[in-house]
C-alpha cells in the first residue's frame, strides 16, 4: 500500500513537475501558478510567457498556431499523467487542460481514479500554495 504523504509535499512535488515539463517543451518556465487538491482532482492555474515565435505566427496565421498549441498541450498532458502517477501514486482517469495564448493563462484538471485527499494524503495540512 501506498505511504501517506504530507499534502504539502505532494504540492511541491506537483509544482516542480508541472514547471519542469514546461520547461522541457517550452524552453522557459511557467510565470506562476497555484494548485488545489479537491477530492479526486488537483486543479492547477498558472500563467505561461508565450513563445515568442508563435507570438509572432499568432498574427500570421492563427489556424496554424491553433494546431500547434494543440499538439503541445498533448504533449504536456502527456508527460503529465506519466509524471503525477508515479508522485501520487494514483492511476490517472483524465486530464483536462486549456490554455489561452491571449492572456497566457492556463488551467489543468486532472482527474485521478481515486479521492487523493482521504486515500493517499496526510490531510489537515494547508490547502493554500
Amino acid at each position: 500500500m501506498l505511504m501517506k504523504q504530507p499534502l504539502n509535499t505532494i504540492k511541491q512535488e506537483v509544482t516542480r513537475a508541472y514547471n519542469s515539463i514546461n520547461q522541457e517543451i517550452f524552453g522557459m518556465g511557467v510565470r506562476s501558478q497555484r494548485i488545489d487538491f479537491v477530492e479526486n482532482k488537483i486543479y492547477i492555474s498558472a500563467i505561461h510567457k508565450r513563445i515568442p515565435a508563435l507570438k509572432i505566427l499568432d498574427e500570421c496565421d492563427r489556424t496554424l498556431t491553433i494546431q500547434v498549441d494543440k499538439a503541445l498541450i498533448e504533449a504536456n498532458k502527456r508527460l503529465l499523467r506519466e509524471q503525477l502517477e508515479l508522485i501520487v501514486g494514483v492511476p490517472i482517469k483524465t486530464i483536462l487542460k486549456d490554455y489561452d495564448p491571449q492572456t497566457e493563462y492556463s488551467v489543468t484538471v486532472i482527474i485521478f481514479m481515486e479521492n487523493l485527499e482521504s486515500n493517499h494524503l496526510q490531510v489537515g495540512t494547508s490547502r493554500n500554495n
